[in-house]
């Protein structure tokens, strides 16, 4: 396996470990973006939420770029952005709280 192949691994294996431990992303970054919304004074969307957390995490790779984690959580983080993006768009899928 290649050292990318490893990455995306590790981020699917973070991902399921948080699924199993959290749950589905949706509510958490309903939350969060709530929580952003009130104290920016604009809409902030789940996704967005998600979005900026992978933001973060590359900001955070520019200062040390050999950690391997900030690369994984980035991943995840767009995999997450994804996954609130279709459940925002599926009229069927009760994320509310």
């Amino acid at each position: 396996m290649t050292k990318t192949e490893q990455l995306f691994d590790d981020a699917i294996s973070l991902i399921h470990a948080r699924g199993s431990q959290y749950g589905h992303p949706m509510p958490q970054h309903s939350r969060i973006a709530q929580l952003w919304s009130a104290y920016l004074g604009y809409p902030i969307t789940p996704n967005q939420v998600a979005i900026a957390m992978a933001l973060v995490k590359i900001s955070r790779s520019v200062e040390s770029p050999e950690i391997d984690d900030h690369y994984k959580d980035a991943l995840a983080y767009l995999a997450i952005a994804k996954t609130c993006h279709e459940a925002m768009q599926d009229n069927d899928f009760d994320w509310k709280e």
